[in-house]
C-alpha cells in the first residue's frame, strides 16, 4: 500500500484536480493563477486552491474524497498548503464549517480585501456564508 503524499501540483497537471472534482460531482474548480495542492494515495484524494489576493491568499476548493474523510486529511492538507503563504489566508464558507476551520486557526475576526468582501456580498444573496482568516503564524 502506498503512502499518502501532500504536494504542490505542477501546472501541467492542473487538469487532474478538476477531473478529481468532477469525478465526485463537486462544483469546485481549480483557479488559474493560484497554487493547487493535492493529497495523493496513488491518485488524488483531496485538493485545494490558494489564489493571490491583496494582502494574502484566498483558499478555495477544499475537497476530500468521501472514502478519506474523518481522518484529518483536510486539516493536514490546509496546514501544509498555507505554511509558506505570505500574508493572511482567507476563505469563504458555510457557517456549519466554522468549527472545523476554527480548529485549524481560522477566525471570523478578520478584515477582507475589497475583492473578497464584494464576493462575499454576492455569495450571501444565494446562501449563508461567512468569511474567516488565518494570519501569519510564528
Amino acid at each position: 500500500m502506498t503512502e499518502l503524499h501532500i504536494e504542490l501540483l505542477a501546472e501541467p497537471l492542473w487538469p487532474l484536480l478538476n477531473k478529481f472534482y468532477r469525478r465526485h460531482d463537486s462544483p469546485m474548480k481549480a483557479l488559474k493563477g493560484g497554487q493547487l495542492w493535492v493529497a495523493r494515495h496513488n491518485e488524488i484524494v483531496a485538493g485545494l486552491c490558494l489564489s493571490p489576493v491583496v494582502g494574502g491568499q484566498w483558499l478555495t476548493g477544499v475537497f476530500v474524497d468521501p472514502a478519506y474523510r474523518g481522518q484529518g486529511l483536510a486539516a493536514r492538507l490546509i496546514r501544509q498548503a498555507v505554511a509558506p503563504a505570505q500574508g493572511t489566508v482567507w476563505l469563504l464558507c458555510h457557517p456549519d464549517l466554522e468549527g472545523f476551520y476554527a480548529g485549524i486557526g481560522f477566525s471570523q475576526q478578520t478584515v477582507l480585501p475589497q475583492s473578497l468582501a464584494e464576493r462575499l456580498v454576492r455569495y450571501k444573496r444565494n446562501k449563508p456564508m461567512i468569511a474567516m482568516g488565518l494570519g501569519q503564524l510564528g
